[in-house]
């Protein structure tokens, strides 16, 4: 619902602090000792010696000030004054007393949360509530991964790494280029993010020593199987020098406790060897780019 000027409030009725006449026309109304702003003359029922008073006739209010029509001498009484809202004004709630749900329902709304009407003390969510977490739908709080697309990493071989021939192989990677998280683990070359979602992995492999009809091969595994089907060269120059590079990517799905690696395979009858060397001639890198 929209609204043309200032938007309605809503909330709890009040009796004001009592007032001493003092033979002025103008008084500071309070609220438990603070200062209180009516949103109207008509939001206010006043009482002086027994007698209503007629809002805009008897009294106007300017912010927090009521200022009658007459002086008021010291022998007059204000019985009392009530304000019947900041009728929309849901005032200040107890601490832990909102919930996710009121403010999804919209009794609640998140600028109520980010202008201070509701402050992280009055939500009632479990966790830690400071500036450097947020508020899930399930009414916990939580500590954001990092930027949108971590966990995020990657790592390259820098010796070389002798292969055997038909026999799979882990691929070692040994020197992190960055990773931001910590998830990926030098001493097993085990990527394990930890946190649910879809990510796209990558590798090359610089391959050496391959000849006539040999294939060489290598798999992105999930915790130790296949993810998808196999990604191959096939080296026709026989007793060339040239070192061929395999490379792919894949988009996969993870669990909290999946972990990946590469792992490679060989038909050349005395294996071969994968590059190693600082300029990233062989690496494997991954990261996240959606949730579950």
């Amino acid at each position: 619902m929209s609204y043309i000027g200032r938007t309605p409030q809503i909330g709890a009725y009040h009796k004001l602090d009592s007032i001493t006449c003092d033979g002025s026309t103008a008084y500071t109304m309070q609220l438990d000792s603070a200062n209180f702003v009516p949103e109207s003359n008509n939001h206010l029922i006043v009482s002086v010696n027994g007698v209503i008073q007629a809002p805009t006739d008897s009294f106007t209010v300017s912010g927090s000030t009521i200022t009658f029509a007459s002086a008021l001498s010291s022998s007059d009484t204000i019985d009392f004054i009530m304000a019947l809202g900041n009728v929309l004004d849901i005032g200040t709630p107890s601490d832990s007393t909102v919930s996710s749900s009121k403010i999804i329902d919209g009794a609640v709304s998140s600028p109520k949360i980010i202008d201070g009407a509701v402050s992280l003390a009055k939500l009632s969510a479990t966790g830690t509530k400071d500036s450097t977490t947020f508020l899930r739908g399930d009414n916990t709080f939580a500590t954001p991964s990092g930027g949108g697309n971590t966990p995020a990493f990657m790592a390259i071989k820098t010796p070389n790494q002798s292969v055997s021939a038909n026999t799979s192989t882990i691929v070692t990677f040994n020197s992190e280029v960055f990773d931001s998280d910590g998830k990926y683990d030098t001493s097993t070359s085990k990527f394990t993010p930890t946190e649910a979602g879809k990510y796209l992995l990558f590798a090359q492999l610089n391959i050496q020593a391959v000849h006539d009809q040999s294939t060489t091969e290598f798999d992105f595994k999930k915790n130790g199987s296949n993810v998808m089907g196999r990604y191959k060269h096939i080296a026709l120059n026989s007793g060339s020098d040239r070192e061929p590079s395999l490379h792919s990517s894949i988009i996969v799905d993870a669990d909290a406790d999946d972990y990946f690696q590469i792992v490679t395979f060989t038909d050349f009858g005395s294996g071969t060897t994968i590059t190693g060397d600082s300029a990233g001639f062989t690496y494997f890198g991954a990261f996240k780019i959606g949730g579950a």
